[in-house]
C-alpha cells in the first residue's frame, strides 16, 4: 500500500533533512578546522592540503545553510489569500483587478477608486486589492533580511515623523519630590522618515494571463516580492537617503568611546582587515558588551556570507566554536547564542571596513511602508509580453542610534 504524503508533511520533511545535512557538514568542518589549528600550533602554519579541504567543506556548509534557510523560509512563508474573508467591496475589487490584469479592462477599477476618492489613471496605475497588498508585505518580511528584524510601520502619508529625546523619555515616580534639575523641560526633536517610490516590472506572456487556472494575485505577489526585497534590502543597509531610504551603514561612525546621538559606535578588531591572530573571539565579546544590556536581550548579528565563513572558524577561550548551526529545526544559526542574520549587502572584511553589525534592530531601525501598492499594465513596450509596472512607497532609517554597534576591522 502506497501512502500519500501531504504537502505540509513533504515541506516539513525537506526542512528536517536539510537541517540534518547541515549538522553533518558542520561536524566535518569542525573536524577539519581542528586539524588546521593543530598544524598551526605544531608547525606555525597549516598544511596546504588541509587549507584546501577546509575551503571546500566551508563552501559545503554555506550551501547546506542556504538550502536549509530557503526551505525553512518557504515553510514559514504565508500562502497568498490564506486569511482572505472577502467583504463585498473586497470581492468586487478582486474581480475588477483580475479583469484589468488579464485583459486590460480598467472601468471596474476606475469606478471603485472614484468611490474610494483615490486618484488613479493611466500614469499612476491602480491599487492592488488590500488582501494582496497585505500578503505581499508579509511575504517580503521573510525575504528582506533587515525588514525581518526591524520595526515596520504603515502610514497613509508620504512622511512619518517621530519625536525623540537623546537622553531618553522623562520618567519617574509620581508623588516623590523631583531631584535637582528634574523640573527642566524635556528637549524633544523630530526624526523624519520620508517614503520613496520603489518599482518592480514583472513580465508575463499573454498565454499565462489567459489561463484561468493561474492565480494572478499570487503570481504578481511572488514576482514583486523578490524584486522589492532585493532593492529595499540593499537600501536599508547602504542607502544614502537620496531617492531611497537611508541605510544604517550610511550613518556617521565613531569610536564607541566617543559615541554620541546621531552616530553609530564602532569597536576595532585590533588588526587591519582581519580578526586578530590570537583571541579573535574577544573582539566579538567586546562588540556584544559595547551594547547596553537593555538592547542585548533582543540583539542579532548582521553580516554577509563571506564574513560568516570567517567567523565559523573562531573558537572561544574554552575551545568551543562561537558560531553554531541552528539548534532545532526552524531555528537560525547563532553566534555567541545571538541569532545571525545574513545580509549580502554588508561589506566584506577589509581594512577599516565595518563588516559586522550587532544590535537590537527592532528598536534601532524603522521601516516605513506607505499604504497602497499600485500596478500599471503595459502590453505595448515588450510584445508579446505584458509588463506590470508595480510600485510601492517605502522609507527607512535609524530611529535609536544607541541600539546598533559595528565591528570595524582596523588596528
Amino acid at each position: 500500500m502506497t501512502m500519500t504524503v501531504a504537502p505540509e508533511t513533504k515541506a516539513e520533511t525537506a526542512v528536517a533533512e536539510a537541517y540534518e545535512a547541515l549538522g553533518r557538514t558542520f561536524e566535518a568542518f569542525k573536524s577539519t578546522n581542528d586539524e588546521r589549528l593543530g598544524e598551526i600550533e605544531r608547525r606555525m602554519g597549516a598544511d596546504v592540503v588541509t587549507e584546501e579541504k577546509l575551503i571546500r567543506i566551508d563552501q559545503a556548509v554555506d550551501s547546506a545553510l542556504r538550502r536549509y534557510e530557503t526551505l525553512a523560509g518557504k515553510a514559514r512563508r504565508p500562502a497568498l489569500g490564506g486569511e482572505e474573508k472577502a467583504s463585498g467591496d473586497n470581492r468586487e475589487h478582486k474581480a475588477a483587478f483580475e479583469a484589468y490584469v488579464r485583459g486590460g479592462e480598467a472601468d471596474g477599477l476606475k469606478r471603485l477608486e472614484a468611490k474610494m476618492a483615490v486618484a488613479s489613471g493611466p500614469d499612476g496605475g491602480y491599487l492592488v486589492p488590500m488582501n494582496a497588498e497585505r500578503e505581499i508585505l508579509r511575504r517580503m518580511a521573510s525575504a528582506s533580511p533587515i525588514r525581518a528584524i526591524a520595526t515596520v510601520r504603515q502610514v497613509s502619508t508620504a512622511t512619518f515623523k517621530k519625536a525623540y529625546s537623546p537622553v531618553g523619555a522623562a520618567a519617574g515616580w509620581t508623588g516623590i519630590a523631583p531631584g535637582p534639575g528634574a523640573a527642566a523641560p524635556q528637549q524633544l526633536s523630530d526624526l523624519t522618515f520620508p517614503t520613496f517610490e520603489l518599482f518592480a516590472q514583472p513580465a508575463a506572456p499573454q498565454t499565462l494571463l489567459d489561463d484561468a487556472s493561474v492565480d494572478i494575485e499570487r503570481w504578481i505577489a511572488e514576482e514583486a516580492e523578490v524584486s522589492f526585497a532585493e532593492q529595499e534590502g540593499a537600501a536599508f543597509i547602504t542607502g544614502d537617503g537620496v531617492n531611497k531610504p537611508q541605510g544604517f551603514m550610511a550613518v556617521p561612525q565613531v569610536a564607541n568611546t566617543s559615541w554620541a546621538w546621531g552616530s553609530l559606535g564602532t569597536v576595532k578588531t585590533g588588526a587591519s582587515g582581519a580578526f586578530p591572530t590570537l583571541d579573535a573571539a574577544e573582539t566579538l565579546v567586546d562588540l556584544v558588551y559595547a551594547l547596553k544590556s537593555g538592547y542585548r536581550q533582543n540583539a542579532s548579528f548582521v553580516m554577509n556570507r563571506k564574513t560568516q565563513s570567517e567567523v565559523r572558524k573562531i573558537k572561544d577561550a574554552s575551545g568551543q566554536y562561537v558560531w553554531l548551526p541552528p539548534s532545532t529545526v526552524g531555528a537560525t544559526a547563532t553566534l555567541m547564542t545571538f541569532p545571525v542574520v545574513e545580509a549580502e549587502d554588508m561589506p566584506d572584511i577589509a581594512a577599516n571596513a565595518s563588516a559586522i553589525a550587532f544590535g537590537d534592530f527592532r528598536r534601532g531601525y524603522l521601516v516605513v511602508d506607505r499604504m497602497g501598492i499600485r500596478i500599471l499594465r503595459d502590453p505595448y513596450s515588450a510584445k508579446p509580453y505584458v509588463l506590470f509596472y508595480t510600485t510601492k512607497r517605502v522609507g527607512g532609517g535609524v530611529q535609536d542610534f544607541a541600539a546598533i554597534k559595528l565591528l570595524k576591522f582596523a588596528a
